[in-house]
Order: C-alpha cells, then structure tokens, then sequence
C-alpha cells in the first residue's frame, strides 16, 4: 500500500512537466512502480492520460519462475511505453523538444509578432480616437488621425494627444477620412531622378548666386573707382596719394631741408605731430632715421623749432618703448635737460618737460640716467623760478608719479612672489627717495601748497603723503607747513559742508579735507 501511495505521488508531479525529459522520467517511474506492486499504469496518449491496470498474483511462486513470470508483463509494458510516446510527439509538435533550429524558430517568432502588431496597427481594427484642442491621455489600442500633435508626458508617463494649433493644417486634413493614414506612393520618383533634381537645384544655385555677384559687382563698379584710375585722376590735379610712412618721410625731409623757411619747417613739425601720435607711425619714424633728425632739432637756434622738436618728441615717446630706448640712445635726455636748464620761453618749456616726463614715465633706465645727469637739480631751479608755477605743479605731479611706479613695481612683484624679476631690479637701481631728501625737495614740496588752485593743492597733498616717510622730521620742524595745514583744514570744512547741503556725499573737497587730516595726524 505504502508502495502504491509512492508510486502515484511521483506521477503525478512528473506529468505536471513537460518536455523529453519528463517522459523518460515517467517511464522509469512506471517501471520501477509496475515491478513493485501490482500497480495501474499511467501513460500519455492522444487523448490524454490512460490508465492500465495490470494484475499481478500473488507473489507465491519460486524464485526462478517469479522472474520469468513477471518478465512477460515487462515487455509488454515498455512496447505500450514506446508506441505513446511515439503517438505524443507526433501529435505535439512543439520546439521544446522537437530538433528544429532555435534561430528559425525565433525568427518565426518575430515574424509571428510583428504581423500580429501591424493587424493592431490596422486603422480598420483600431479603435479611432478624435483629440481635441485641450491634452487627453492616449490609451492603448487607439489610433489618432493624421497630423495630430502627440507627447510623451514625463511626470505621469502616459502619452497624450490633441489638435495641431496651425490652421493651415487643419484645412488640409480636413478632406482626409478620420482615423485614415496617409498614402504615400514611394514609387513615384525613383532614385535617379531625385538626383538629377539635385543636381539641377545646384546648377541653378550657382547660376543665381552668380548672378548676385555680378549685379553687386556691378553695383560696387557703379558707386566707387578703382584705386588706380583716382590716382590717375589726382595726378592730373596734382594731388598725389600717400601712406603715413610716405607723408613723414616727406615732413621730415622738409624739417631737414636747408632749403625750407622758418614756417615750412614749423608746419612739418605741427603735421608731424599728428602722425606719431600712433605708436606704429612713431616707430616707423626710426627706420627711415626720422626720430634723430627730431631729437637734433633740440640744437636749433630757433626757440619756435626747439619747442615744436620737444612736442613732436613728446607725443612719440609716450606709452613706446621701443622708440624711448631709441631716444636714450640718441641723447634726447641730454638735450632736454639742456633746454629746461637755460633760459627759454613758458610755452617751449612746457613742450620740453611734456617731452620729459614723456621719456621718463614707465622706464626705470632713463629715471637712473636722469638722477645721474643731475635732473633733480634742474627740475629744482626750473621750480623756484619766478613765472613758472604752472611748471611746478607739474614738476611735481611727474615725482609723485615716479614714486608711484616704483612702489607699485614693488608690490606687483610681492604678489606674484617673484623675488628678483628684471623690471624689479632696474626700478630698485633707482635712488630717487634720498635724491629728493638732499636736493632740498621736502621743504619745496611743502612751500608749494600755498598754491591758490585746488587742482595744485591735490597735487602736493599726493606728493607730500608720498615723501612722508622720508622727510617726516623736516614736515615736523617747519612751522609754516603746519599753519598752511591748519588754514587749509578750516577751508575745505566749510567747503565738505556745503557739498553735503547740496547732496554730495563725499565729493571733492570731502577728499581734499581727509588728506589735510591724515597729514595732521601723522604729523602730530
């Protein structure tokens, strides 16, 4: 009995599977079950599931007959066994366990698939969905007509549908069926003609765009001239047109010309000026050695060319390098120096140390060669001449800034943690600080701020804040800079206020008044 319960609980599970493999393992099952007991066999048919009872006696008789008794039944079971399981492959054909080739298989699958989609896809059994103008979610299944905007909605993932907004459109649909795809008849043109169409539109491109050149040539020809027939043209008028080099090239001949008067002269320096202006023309005024002729014109005799010389010299040295390093070279310091020193006119002078400061600002080479040419002295005695406060102001304002370069340089190079740069070195080589200290230029600076113009006052309040640290004692022992101080300090009071009953926070003589404070506080 326990045989028998066993027996069918193994066949059972086993028949719930399916393949090759579970009917062999049915077969050992029936054999093993059919040897042990006199049990029914279960099989697979046609039909389904067949049951075949086999009795078997008693197991009474001797050894030797039991095994030639219960062999008949045997056989006879495993030919039942084989002939279903025949019947049942014939009769499943199924690729689990037939000998087919997975790839057809899977191939026949796809083909399977994709010919099921296209029959959903079929506007004839799809069912038609007519969107509006407003956003309505798209279920499977639905098919919407033609031209109508669909979207993916990211936040809900359904994808939505509804009317396009252009009216053109809707018109052309509007004879379309509902629901009904267009027809497209992809075999209207062919591959060469598509070509041939292209290579037409090209042809006809170039031809068009060739023709817009040639109209706009046309019209180019029409509105200007050619370079050469305006200067055939000017010639005729005795106009001649020249470049920038060939215009100073022919100033500075008529500077040098023995043959030019006074004013000629003059006039190529006034128009020479103009040109050199530009940092490319000036230094192009070296390759023809234009810039020397300037520089010896500092040696005339005639005060109106020695100024016109200083002022061309002035405009073509500043913010140029390459044509200052040139000057220095050619001895243009000198010769300014030379002028400043002797006796002449207000306005030569001024063109003269415009040329100065010109040469000197940003070169930390020419400021050593004008300390040791003695500068600080001629500048000195150019200050304390009568007439020439104007001068002063500007005399100063050109320390201050040569003080500046040189503190700047210094902090430029701290930042950038270079300890020893070239540019660092030359300003370092410059002792203007104790120059300025022996040549008695704290006590000038100091007498210079009873200037009346506030423009002057600024300008020697910078520079006294910048020659504090060296003639701090000197300020401390000269009484008169002290009641100037004071004067001043009560003036621009009056003065802040009255800018800060007009609405002016922090103006003009707001700072003027902060630096007369700053000075009494360091002084005191």
């Amino acid at each position: 009995m326990a045989n028998t319960t066993l027996c069918n609980l193994i066949t059972t599970r086993i028949m719930k599977k399916e393949g090759t493999r579970a009917i062999i393992a049915h077969a050992r099952v029936l054999v093993y079950c059919t040897v042990l007991t006199k049990a029914y066999l279960p099989i697979w048919g046609n039909g389904g599931l067949l049951q075949v009872d086999l009795p078997l006696g008693p197991l009474t008789m001797p050894h030797q007959g039991l095994l030639l008794f219960r062999m008949a039944p045997l056989g006879m079971l495993l030919g039942m066994l084989m002939t279903s399981c025949f019947t049942f492959c014939l009769s499943h054909k199924n690729s689990e366990f037939a000998l087919t080739n997975p790839e057809e298989s899977s191939t026949k699958e796809t083909e399977r698939k994709e010919t099921t989609e296209e029959e959903e896809l079929d506007p004839k059994v799809l069912e038609v969905f007519h969107p509006t103008h407003e956003w309505q979610a798209l279920r499977p299944g639905h098919a919407v007509p033609a031209g109508s905007h669909v979207r993916l909605n990211l936040q809900t993932g359904a994808r939505e549908v509804k009317l396009q907004d252009e009216d053109k459109l809707r018109n052309n649909l509007k004879g379309l069926k509902k629901g009904k795809r267009l027809d497209i008849n992809t075999n209207t043109y062919t591959s060469q003609d598509l070509k041939s169409a292209l290579a037409k539109f090209k042809e006809g491109a170039d031809m068009e765009s060739s023709k817009e050149d040639k109209a706009r040539q046309a019209k180019v020809k029409r509105l200007f001239r050619p370079i050469e027939e305006l200067k055939k043209d000017f010639e005729e008028l005795n106009v001649v047109i020249e470049t920038d080099m060939q215009i100073m090239v022919r100033l500075i001949n008529k500077f040098n010309s023995s043959n030019s008067s006074l004013e000629e002269k003059i006039a190529a320096l006034f128009d020479l000026e103009y040109y050199v202006h530009q940092m490319d023309n000036a230094q192009d005024l070296l390759s023809f050695g234009g810039l020397q002729v300037v520089i010896n014109g500092l040696n005339s005799t005639e005060p109106l060319l020695k100024e016109y010389a200083a002022f061309v010299l002035g405009a073509a040295f500043s913010s140029n390098p390459k044509v200052q390093v040139e000057a220095i070279e050619g001895g243009a310091l000198q010769k300014l120096l030379v002028v400043l020193a002797t006796e002449q006119s207000l306005t030569a002078k001024k063109k003269v140390l415009f040329a100065l400061c010109s040469l000197l600002r940003h070169f930390p080479y020419a400021q050593q060669q004008f300390l040791k040419l003695g500068g600080l002295q001629v500048l000195r005695s150019l200050v304390q001449e009568k007439g020439m406060e104007v001068l002063a102001v500007r005399v100063v304002t050109l320390l201050y800034d040569l003080l500046t370069e040189k503190m700047f340089a210094e902090e430029e190079a701290e930042l950038m943690r270079e300890t020893s740069p070239e540019k660092l070195q030359q300003y370092r080589q410059v002792h203007l600080l104790p120059g300025l200290q022996e040549q008695g230029w704290c006590e000038i600076t100091a007498h210079l701020l009873a200037l009346p113009e506030h423009d002057a006052r600024e300008k020697v309040l910078q520079t006294l804040g910048a020659l504090l640290a060296t003639c701090r004692d000197r300020y401390r022992q000269d009484p008169q800079l002290n009641r100037t101080l004071v004067t001043l300090q009560a003036e621009y009071q009056a003065l802040a206020a009255l800018e800060l009953q007009d609405g002016e926070d922090e103006g003009y003589f707001w700072e003027l008044l902060g630096s007369i404070n700053s000075l009494l506080k360091e002084l005191r």
